[in-house]
């Protein structure tokens, strides 16, 4: 019986899964990928990665950031009952280790975090590798000719898909000078990293209408930026970022599902996020 309610469960998610992306899929601006990335996922036979750097002691935050992951411990032990008992109590800044950025961050009609909606974030994902020409300019930034290459690669990116970022930058986590080129308590001035360029993102929101940005490094703008100009492009489209994220270099280019769920913020401009990849075997 346990076996049979399992398998009705799988199913059911694998059809809220699609019944999520459909409409998005279903049109003409999906590209010839689209129909592909929306047939049925099989979750019994899909891997699970996980995206996100666990919150602690060591999480990354802005360097201007007024304080950083605090977890206090408020019970652990015996209790007078006999039994075992722990709670702890958390506070963070929104915008700190893998977290989202709601476009009410760099929008001001922009969604919070809690108002987007929730097929913005279960989608088909695309990612676009450019680690090797990162790792030769630390400043470097998303191309158009980047994205065009992949396309003619893949076809067209999908309609409402997740697009990811893999600069290869997640393996330095979380050595923070390496991390984001430099360590100086309160001085985000001298902040070396890959990310996003205008021109790409601009084809991602404006011409391929991606549901979200999401990249393995400090922000959806590359370090040196003063005016966040992918940020505001982003948000003006009601795009969110999701940024910090880890092991992309576990996920293919084509065909994994992303699962990007944040802290659920009332009024929020961002949030945690727990972010994972479902990839079919």
């Amino acid at each position: 019986m346990k076996q049979i309610v399992g398998q009705r469960i799988t199913l059911a998610l694998s059809a809220l899964l699609v019944s999520l992306f459909t409409s998005s899929t279903a049109s003409p601006a999906a590209g010839r990928r689209g129909s592909s990335a929306s047939k049925l996922l099989d979750l019994s036979r899909s891997k699970v990665v996980d995206l996100s750097h666990s919150f602690d002691d060591r999480t990354i935050y802005w360097p201007t950031s007024p304080s950083n992951f605090k977890l206090t411990t408020l019970s652990s032990g015996e209790t007078p009952g006999g039994y075992f008992y722990s709670a702890n109590s958390f506070c963070t800044p929104e915008h700190g280790g893998t977290h989202l950025d709601a476009p009410v961050h760099f929008s001001q009609r922009g969604k919070s975090a809690d108002q987007i909606p929730l097929r913005q974030l279960i989608a088909p994902g695309a990612v676009v590798d450019v680690s090797k020409k990162a790792a030769n300019d630390p400043d470097y930034r998303l191309s158009l000719e980047d994205l065009k290459a992949w396309e003619k690669k893949h076809g067209a990116i999908p309609s409402g898909s997740i697009l990811l970022l893999r600069t290869g930058w997640g393996g330095r986590w979380p050595d923070k000078k390496r991390y984001l080129g430099d360590d100086t308590p309160g001085d985000a001035s001298k902040l070396h990293f890959p990310s996003y360029g205008k021109e790409a993102v601009e084809y991602l929101v404006q011409q391929r209408h991606v549901a979200a940005l999401g990249v393995d490094t400090a922000s959806i703008d590359y370090g040196p930026s003063k005016d966040f100009i992918v940020h505001r492009t982003a948000s003006a489209a009601g795009v969110p970022g999701l940024e910090n994220l880890a092991e992309l270099d576990k996920v293919p280019e084509v065909g994994a599902w992303i699962i990007a769920l944040p802290m659920k913020i009332a009024g929020g401009s961002g949030g945690p996020l727990r972010i994972v990849a479902l990839i079919p075997e």
